[in-house]
């Protein structure tokens, strides 16, 4: 996040006009639509159902966990006079998940400026991370000109307590207490990191929600600005983080000791004209290294005109012989990531499972988000979800189903519904093979849900797998859907 608010349409590099940068921006927004078509091959954002910033991976066993703040779209902005400003509007925290790189579980809001009774504004929530430790999870958060706060939860999905009840850190002194990253060496010394746009860092004691002494400003490390992410590989101690502002890259650097001193050695990701800003998440996953950061190419399927309604994406990341990093081209210069396994049909799958759902939106059961802090609930825990604002042409992808050698004979899916909707089930591509069709009618109620069935043309194989809507009467809620032998 950004300490200072930059209004301008692009933010421009100084040595390039504005019309230059617009038609590079217009060109990456054409990349996109003619991916969405089929036309070529795109690393896209992960995400389409809410904006998403400040990516935090966290690794349990097989599942990557991702945190992410959340930029309101402007149905969520309380205040009419501010749905279209282009100014930062963040309220809660995002959790998403993952076995196979491509195809992502949404799990919703896992804490809420809410769960900080002593926060002082209604408007903040700005970068996280999570970690593991003792059995428990840790949530830090910064709570704007009141230094950082940290919730706990015995799940990664919550629900999450203040077990404070003010700060952990706070330096009163000036506003520069943001973007939290935590590490535990192996030693068990746990450290946190923080600042724009100096750096700070803090030794924490074992339980993790206590310093164990005094706060040390650093040096100033090269092209540093803000969103620090703290690791260890090789025995070598990494620090990425958003490179001076604007544009911002993934700068980083390195050190032979936690608390340094420390090497600006140069970029994971160089700045470039097509964003603004950035901020890193680095994790190892099955085999592979991943650095996750922010752009805003969804929002320029739309517009060219400059909100902060950020999107996340991922690419992956190698090191050199050294243990320095390979630079990263920017996010759609990449073909998509390469799927680590195959999806099984044959278990259920909730409807918030996607490669790509643009024009969906999302919701936990039961907890209607209005987007004013006073009304959100607080930290609920893993909850069941549900797709809806569904269109006619818009779809669910999933990459890499599997539907074995000898295929798939019905398909169901469970929906509740104001109205009805057709389901046309097709491989490889949106107007691809249609293997099924299914009907959702009127349940009477969008709380009452009901499983709708269909036979299917024993689709083989791995393929890819739409799910189309058409027909749309009314409201759709979707819930989940499998495939039976």
């Amino acid at each position: 996040m950004k300490t200072i608010i930059i209004a301008a349409a692009l933010c421009a590099a100084p040595f390039l006009p504005a019309a230059m940068l617009a038609d590079d921006v217009h060109t990456d927004s054409v990349k996109i639509k003619e991916a969405l078509r089929g036309e070529r091959q795109v690393n896209l954002p992960l995400f389409q159902t809410k904006y998403t910033a400040d990516p935090s991976p966290l690794v349990i066993g097989d599942t990557l966990f991702l945190y992410t703040s959340h930029d309101a779209s402007p149905e969520d902005i309380p205040d009419a006079n501010e749905k279209n400003s282009a100014g930062f509007f963040m309220y809660d925290w995002l959790l998403w998940s993952t076995t196979d790189m491509v195809n992502w579980t949404e799990h919703g809001a896992v804490a809420s400026l809410k769960d900080f009774s002593w926060r002082s504004r209604e408007n903040g929530a700005w970068a996280i991370q999570t970690v593991t430790r003792n059995g428990k999870y840790y949530l830090y958060a910064p709570l704007h000109g009141h230094g950082i706060g940290v919730l706990v939860s015995d799940s990664p999905y919550g629900p999450f307590r203040d077990p404070l009840g003010k700060p952990i850190v706070w330096q009163r002194e000036h506003w520069n207490d943001i973007d939290p990253t935590v590490f535990t060496d192996d030693d068990g010394q746990a450290y946190m990191y923080w600042g724009n746009p100096h750096c700070y860092y803090t030794r924490l004691n074992d339980d993790m929600i206590s310093v164990k002494d005094s706060i040390v400003q650093l040096p100033h490390i090269e092209h540093y600005q803000e969103g620090p992410w703290f690791y260890k590989r090789g025995g070598k101690y990494y620090l990425g983080f958003a490179s001076t502002c604007c544009p911002e890259g993934l700068g980083y650097a390195m050190s032979s000791s936690p608390t340094g001193p420390w090497t600006s050695t140069g970029y994971i990701m160089r700045p470039t004209h097509r964003d603004r800003g950035n901020h890193p998440g680095i994790a190892d996953f099955k085999g592979h290294t991943y650095i996750f950061g922010q752009n805003y190419d969804l929002m320029h399927i739309e517009t060219l005109k400059h909100h902060e309604r950020r999107s996340v994406s991922v690419a992956e990341m190698k090191y050199n012989a050294d243990g320095t990093i390979e630079e990263v081209p920017y996010w759609l210069d990449h073909q998509p990531m390469k799927q680590l396994e195959w999806l099984n049909p044959y278990r259920r799958i909730e409807a918030e499972t996607m490669a790509w759902g643009y024009g969906l939106k999302s919701a936990k059961m039961g907890i209607k988000n209005t987007g004013v802090v006073a009304d959100m609930p607080a930290s609920t825990g893993k909850r069941n979800m549900y797709i809806y604002d569904i269109d006619n042409g818009e779809y669910i992808k999933l990459r890499g189903v599997d539907f074995g050698d000898k295929g798939a004979r019905r398909f169901a899916i469970t929906a509740a519904a104001k109205g009805q909707c057709t389901v046309t089930l097709r491989l490889d591509k949106k107007d691809g093979p249609v293997v099924g069709t299914v009907t959702i009618k009127d349940t009477g109620s969008t709380d009452a849900y009901s499983p709708f069935k269909a036979k299917v043309k024993k689709p083989a194989g791995v393929h890819d797998l739409y799910l189309c809507f058409g027909d749309v009467q009314g409201d759709i809620h979707l819930d989940w859907w499998q495939f039976t032998r």
